[in-house]
């Protein structure tokens, strides 16, 4: 999302609608929003930016929002709430003002995961549960997105399975990996190869 504004100078121009602030609430309202639990939608503004100076109202700012559901029609239900948030968001910092000025949002799709779940009746859920119990593995059914999101949102079942080791903290400055007992992702994906093409 992209807020921008005519600007000028915090003192000299006071009462013209500001972007961040606009975006400010446009988020306070993001915050709000309440998905599914199932199917698992969430929702989280990971980056924010903009302005020029701490004396002047900025004239544009923006902020990435990743928006995710294994439910295609939950996605979209999801993308409503959150444009409808930007938009209040943006009015309501206009009426605030009532000034001839006004902010506008424009939405960029940056990135489209595509939405979808592979039924845990599946034949090839079946195969990898099976191929981890015959090696003594836990694997839990978890969603995510990952190589076999595309496959599964054109109805062809789809699977991803780890690599072995334990990671933690993901996506985080202390994010690490473990890598012992690795060998047993490669162990799990061959017998799951072998399991698969009988």
């Amino acid at each position: 999302m992209t807020f921008s504004g005519p600007g000028g100078h915090s003192y000299a121009r006071f009462g013209t609608p500001n972007p961040i602030q606009a975006m400010g609430r446009a988020i306070a309202r993001v915050s709000q929003i309440r998905p599914p639990d199932h199917p698992r939608t969430t929702f989280s503004v990971g980056r924010v930016g903009g302005g020029t100076a701490v004396n002047a109202i900025p004239t544009d700012c923006w902020m990435e929002v990743d928006l995710r559901s294994s439910s295609p029609a939950a996605l979209a239900n999801l993308d409503a709430d959150f444009r409808r948030a930007v938009d209040e968001g943006v009015r309501d910092e206009n009426s605030r003002w009532n000034n001839a000025l006004n902010v506008f949002a424009k939405v960029e799709l940056i990135g489209d995961r595509v939405a979808g779940r592979t039924p845990e009746t599946a034949a090839i859920v079946r195969t990898a549960q099976s191929a981890a119990r015959a090696l003594g593995l836990s694997v839990p059914l978890t969603e995510s997105s990952t190589d076999a999101s595309v496959p599964v949102s054109r109805g062809i079942p789809a699977i991803a399975i780890g690599a072995g080791g334990r990671g933690v903290r993901q996506h985080t400055t202390e994010e690490t990996f473990d890598t012992a007992d690795a060998w047993r992702g490669t162990q799990y994906a061959m017998l799951l190869v072998v399991a698969l093409a009988r």
